[in-house]
């Protein structure tokens, strides 16, 4: 590669481009912010960036599942063809991997955006600007020359995506909808490309999916669900307690099994959410305002 190598290792590897069976086999994978190679020490397949419209994490294709363990399957046009190729490597390899490449593959995106085009179920006079679309962990950060905003994935209640006509043109169209300052708010961003909306939407339910799994074996009583939404809307110092009209041990108690699912932790001035304590707030502040 002459361009800057953005990601190398090794692992196993095989693709529906190249002959042979299904059996993966051992080599480099490299990856750059124009193409992907996946590299043997007689034979190399390489993948222009712009060719890829899929990528699935954790998915293997049923020809290649009796082989493969942690994955990113990739699929890819050439030659007027469709592809798949699977990548295999150690759990914490394919993380990083699939993280790298969903930014390089969307980082820097042009999108129009409107936020916050509703404010609980009130349309506000917005209108669209040109932002550009930056992933983090767990959050999408839209940035426009003059404003910007971040979704939390963790506080997303809802999200689809469809096609509306903005600014004389059909434009695929990601619909957000996430609590903000205790309030549920719907963004919207829109793009010209069907391929680039396709991957922002497999990034963000693999995130949004990851955060939910979290929460798929937790169990609350009402209380437990009021004292987070306590936790989450009083001001530092504010008595719990006092807003629960609760004996300070009983709530204490509460906290401590609140503290070991993970659902708050001690912040610098206050208790805090966590990632899943929000999810928690956010359903239930948006059940509240719908």
């Amino acid at each position: 590669m002459s361009e800057s190598v953005i990601a190398d290792f090794v692992g196993k590897f095989n693709t529906s481009a190249a002959a042979g069976g299904a059996e993966p086999i051992r080599g480099r994978i490299l990856l750059s912010k124009k193409r992907l190679v996946l590299a043997t020490d007689s034979d190399k397949l390489t993948i222009p960036l712009s060719r890829i419209f899929d990528v699935a994490v954790g998915k293997v294709p049923p020809d290649f599942g009796a082989f493969f363990d942690s994955t990113v399957t990739i699929a890819f046009n050439t030659n007027s063809q469709r592809h798949i190729a699977a990548v295999e490597a150690s759990d914490e390899k394919i993380e990083k991997f699939s993280t790298v490449l969903f930014k390089v593959l969307l980082n820097g995106t042009t999108m129009m955006v409107k936020h916050p085009a509703q404010i609980g179920g009130r349309v506000t006079g917005e209108e669209f600007y040109t932002a550009k679309l930056l992933l983090k962990r767990r959050k999408v950060v839209f940035k426009g020359s003059d404003t910007s905003f971040t979704v939390d994935l963790s506080t997303v209640t809802n999200f689809d995506q469809k096609k509306r006509e903005i600014a004389g043109a059909s434009r695929e169209v990601l619909s957000v909808r996430h609590m903000q300052n205790g309030q549920a708010v719907t963004s919207l961003a829109a793009i010209d490309s069907a391929r680039k909306m396709s991957l922002l939407g497999r990034y963000l339910r693999l995130e949004y999916s990851e955060i939910t799994e979290e929460l798929e074996d937790v169990e609350l009583s009402e209380e437990e669900t009021e004292l987070l939404v306590a936790v989450y809307s009083a001001d530092p110092g504010v008595s719990l307690a006092g807003i629960l009209d609760k004996e300070p041990s009983q709530v204490t108690m509460m906290l401590n099994d609140l503290t070991e699912q993970d659902l708050i932790r001690d912040g610098t001035d206050s208790t805090q959410l966590t990632a899943k304590g929000r999810i928690i707030v956010s359903n239930k502040l948006e059940d509240v305002n719908v």
